[in-house]
């Protein structure tokens, strides 16, 4: 450490780490560097995968994608210098570094609380309004969204970081944590820094008080609307793993919040603590249970990680338009190959109510074009010759006659 923490002439900050736990630095290192290498490859992953596939345009693979670019800013943000100060004891952060890194932090966690909304409002919306949902979610409707997302963060962000660095900072500069967070640093100064703690405050318990409710009614009138029908307990276990990282974002943030202004009842290794999970956490966790458990955006990332495992049925396939009808017998393909046709195809399943052991009917079209009932491809029918004959009540799918 090469300035005096208490030389009113330095333009440095010092950042601890984590209080108390100074003594295993290499233990805290290796926990935040693991978690950050997970945020960065999953994140990635997930905006790789929305690149490349052109078929996920969907509204909710737009949030997703925003959800992935805040999760790797916020975690960029904090960790690397985090894990400088663990690991090469390079405390020192520079006075104009320090409340860049303040801002990122603060207004990504705030833009992270406007897009896990905007989910929730689209979870909402297909399911409680799905002829709606396109008519509602459209292109325009969603930059319009994220838009405002930003423009609150930053509209929220711009009088607090006014009001922090017009505070004098002549005494030490000892941050006792492990970033630049803002009533750390704000309590530094040789002023009274109550002014801006309680904007801090006040616009942070606005924004997620707002944000928690509204999440929570989305939630409650899905519940609502899915009860007693066959999809209750999918929609539950979908919504209870997304509750569970909802309070894994907001709960560590509003102890650290709330702590930091009153103090007294938690020490302050466990703000510092709170406050570093508060933002690598939720952006592990994140790809995983939002991006990973989406069907289609699971399904590209598969076909993106492993190409060449397609079988020769699924070879034959590719770059044709045609219908092929499962019927589970020995000449049908396995299952596990249906959904692996060529390089920059969609596939789309559905499953027939018919008395066969495999039940769904492929549709293989080139390059992202739908087709409309009157332009399907004609129909190809493998069968075995024990199968019963066919009727076109057993397929009711548009734009196919047996």
């Amino acid at each position: 450490m090469a300035s005096d923490p208490f030389n009113s002439s330095s333009s440095t900050f010092i950042l601890v780490g984590v209080p108390g736990l100074e003594a295993f630095p290499t233990c805290l290192g290796i926990l935040f560097c693991s978690t950050y290498v997970l945020a960065v490859v999953g994140n990635g992953a997930v905006l790789l995968v929305l690149e490349l596939d052109k078929a996920l345009q969907a509204p909710i693979h737009r949030f997703l994608g925003m959800l992935a670019v805040i999760d790797v800013v916020m975690a960029t943000s904090v960790v690397p210098k985090m894990l400088s100060v663990f690991w090469m004891d390079s405390a020192e952060i520079g006075y104009v570094a320090c409340f860049v890194q303040m801002f990122l932090v603060h207004s990504t966690t705030a833009e992270e609380s406007g897009v896990l909304l905007a989910m929730a409002v689209d979870r909402y919306i297909a399911i409680c309004h799905p002829l709606r949902y396109h008519a509602i979610l459209n292109g325009r409707t969603i930059a319009q969204m994220g838009l405002a997302i930003v423009l609150r963060a930053v509209l929220l962000m711009v009088p607090l970081m006014g009001l922090v660095t017009s505070l004098p900072y002549c005494g030490s500069r000892v941050v006792p944590h492990s970033y630049c967070e803002h009533m750390a640093v704000a309590s530094l100064a040789c002023a009274d820094p109550w002014p801006s703690s309680l904007y801090s405050v006040a616009g942070s318990s606005l924004i997620v008080g707002m944000d928690m409710a509204f999440i929570a009614v989305s939630y409650g009138m899905i519940l609502k609307a899915v009860l007693g029908k066959e999809s209750c307990w999918k929609a539950l276990s979908t919504c209870g793993c997304h509750l569970c990282v909802v309070l894994l974002f907001y709960i560590p943030g509003i102890v650290s919040i709330y702590s930091q202004q009153f103090g007294g009842a938690v020490s302050e290794r466990t703000r510092v603590l709170l406050a570093d999970l508060y933002l690598t956490l939720p952006t592990t966790l994140n790809p995983l249970v939002y991006s990973m458990r989406t069907r289609q955006i699971r399904q590209a990332l598969i076909k993106m990680l492993f190409p060449g495992k397609v079988c020769a049925w699924c070879r034959s396939l590719r770059f044709s338009r045609r219908v092929h009808l499962c019927t589970g017998s020995s000449s049908c393909p396995p299952r596990e190959c249906t959904g692996r046709a060529g390089a920059g195809s969609r596939e789309d399943s559905l499953a027939l109510r018919k008395p066969y052991s495999v039940m769904r009917v492929i549709w293989d079209w080139e390059q992202g074009h739908t087709p409309g009932p009157l332009s399907l491809p004609p129909l190809q029918v493998r069968r075995s010759s024990k199968d019963p004959p066919l009727s076109s009540e057993m397929f009711p799918v548009p734009g196919i006659s047996l």
